[in-house]
């Protein structure tokens, strides 16, 4: 029995050897369906990305639907992908996604299958715009090449929470006998329940988006020269339309970046996060053109890093933290310039998650708007940005510093597109004023304080080693005590999302939604520096986040730095304790 000749090959030749062991890593455990939905290797076996785990997840997700919407038949579903591929197991983003599309077609729901590989942002553009009650994109973002993975929005537009993940892997579980005609993925070419969404989305939302370009005349003028990549990955085309509906001229395209590859052959990983690696080539081409910035997507174009040459010739690469720093300034006084009403700023909101810097609450303070912070992670933000829409608030702006951006209301997820043109609309609006971003940044932290951060990782492959480790944390001095100090950092406070426990509260209880599932725990110091540890959903990572605030006025930014980088190594020693615990630590 089957279906997918390359995966059944693998498991023959396993079989034939005798290999247990990889054969338990295949069929050990089935992958978990997360708030983040799937994001596993392309392989063979029920922990792997594949035909029949694809056909499985969506049988379990199209029955979760039908109980929850009575008019799921008459509205629909949307469906995305990247460009991702693998040839060994035959799995790529197209093929999953036209698996799903005719599973759910075969119970007769409407499919808007795009037909050619999109951004992840225009999946929940679409399901807003389309009124449509999921929507369903096939991405690994910027994982390694092997994996892919499955992400599902709600009727929201947001990324799902709480319980419906619980309630999806439920119904998976209940449904992973392939129904009749599952593999037979031909079947919706003809099918009138199959519809392409490609053509309109593409029209309305770079229409949409033109709602935050403020500054038409200057970007028609500007001499400012930019380069792209899109990392071998989606975002060539949609970066360029972009540029054209702000009439900014095209950027440069990186060639050897600018089509997509599954291999992306020029890069060890396709995540601009991980810095100047994956933008040696667009240095090159940004000194040979002439251009001061950079703009760098991830292969699924959702998220944004941005580079600018400095008057020393250097490169300055921002942080997620910086970035957000200066688009919540600019979106900011955008809105300010452009409203008719004082009194609306007290319906102004911006959003960013609790591991990010603080600068917009320093803002939102000195400017009168409302400032919140979410768990991590854009679901969070996506769904409590809904919440506030709906309640006639309007939510300029919510970011993470692990460069993702939300700078626009038709979106409610992180979009790298926009976040790229708004960018290079500020750079350009910057350079009449003979302002670079680096001295624009250094303004905004002058009026607001100055925020230091600094954050990294350790690579962790046992899950107990993990547990040990924050266990130590909360039973530091004896039982049920945390640390009182870090080295000579002395700790003034406590927060344990895993627990509750928040002892600057009156009822020792945090306000933010705990989860039991992750481990993240977030230390306050007499300094006032704060620090944040906690394991990634996605990656064998634990990950930690250090700021140091000051007020506006103080503007010994070294001795801050200095400071932070104290705290950071201290952080590490005493609680991470990397040779104790053989983590391996983050390398350029």
């Amino acid at each position: 029995y089957q279906q997918n000749p390359k995966t059944y090959a693998i498991v023959k030749q396993l079989l034939a050897e005798g290999n247990a062991g990889e054969l338990q890593k295949y069929f050990g455990s089935r992958m978990e369906f997360g708030t983040a939905g799937l994001r596993a290797a392309m392989g063979a076996g029920i922990s792997h990305m594949n035909d029949l785990t694809i056909i499985q997840t969506t049988q379990g997700f199209c029955r979760y639907l039908e109980k929850n919407f009575s008019d799921l038949k008459k509205r629909g579903v949307v469906i995305g992908f990247d460009a991702r591929a693998h040839l060994s197991s035959g799995g790529s983003s197209k093929r999953f996604a036209r698996l799903a599309a005719n599973t759910f077609i075969s119970q007769g729901v409407p499919v808007y299958l795009f037909s050619d590989i999109i951004p992840t942002p225009f999946v929940p553009y679409a399901v807003t715009h389309l009124k449509l009650c999921a929507g369903i994109m096939v991405t690994a973002s910027h994982n390694p090449k092997q994996d892919n993975g499955y992400k599902v929005y709600w009727e929201n537009g947001a990324q799902i929470i709480s319980p419906h993940d619980k309630g999806i892997s439920q119904a998976i579980e209940e449904n992973q006998e392939p129904w009749p005609q599952a593999w037979d993925d031909k079947l919706i070419d003809s099918s009138p329940l199959l519809h392409d969404p490609y053509a309109m989305v593409n029209k309305e939302y770079f229409k949409d988006i033109q709602k935050q370009c403020f500054y038409r005349n200057i970007n028609k003028e500007t001499n400012l020269k930019f380069v792209h990549t899109s990392v071998h990955g989606v975002g060539h085309k949609f970066v360029q339309l972009a540029f054209k509906a702000f009439d900014l001229s095209p950027p440069f395209a990186v060639p050897e970046q600018k089509d997509p590859d599954p291999d992306f052959p020029t890069v060890m990983y396709p995540n601009p996060e991980e810095g100047k690696g994956v933008l040696t080539l667009s240095f090159a081409l940004a000194e040979k053109d002439g251009a001061r910035i950079i703009l760098a997507n991830d292969p699924d174009a959702d998220r944004l890093a941005v580079a600018e040459k400095q008057e020393s010739g250097e490169w300055k690469v921002f942080s997620g933290n910086e970035l957000g720093a200066l688009l919540g300034w600019w979106i900011f006084t955008c809105w300010k310039n452009n409203s008719r009403d004082s009194r609306a700023i007290k319906d102004v909101y911006m959003l960013s998650s609790t591991v990010s810097s603080k600068i917009l609450r320093a803002i939102a303070l000195k400017e009168g708007f409302h400032f919140e912070e979410t768990l991590t992670g854009f679901k969070w933000m996506g769904n409590r940005a809904k919440q506030l829409m709906d309640q006639g608030k309007a939510v300029l702006f919510a970011f993470e510093e692990a460069i993702g951006y939300m700078c626009c209301p038709a979106v409610l997820d992180k979009d790298g597109v926009s976040a790229a043109v708004i960018t290079a609309e500020m750079a350009s609006f910057l350079a009449t004023r003979n302002l670079s971003l680096s001295q624009q940044l250094k303004a905004v932290y002058d009026e607001y304080g100055f925020h230091v951060t600094k954050a990294s990782y350790f690579i962790c492959h046992d899950p107990k080693v993990i547990q040990q480790l924050f266990d130590n944390l909360r039973n530091f001095d004896g039982k049920n005590t945390y640390p009182k100090s870090c080295g000579r950092f002395k700790v003034s406070g406590i927060r344990d999302l895993t627990t509750g426990y928040d002892s600057s509260q009156p009822d020792q209880k945090a306000i933010l939604p705990t989860s039991k599932s992750s481990q993240m725990i977030t230390f306050t110091f007499a300094n006032g520096g704060v620090a944040t540890m906690r394991t990634s959903g996605t990656e064998p990572k634990i990950k930690y986040y250090s700021e140091l605030c000051a007020p506006p006025g103080n503007s010994d930014v070294e001795q801050l730095k200095k400071e932070l980088d104290e705290l950071v190594n201290a952080l590490e020693k005493h609680f991470f304790q990397p040779e104790k615990n053989k983590l391996q630590r983050k390398t350029e």
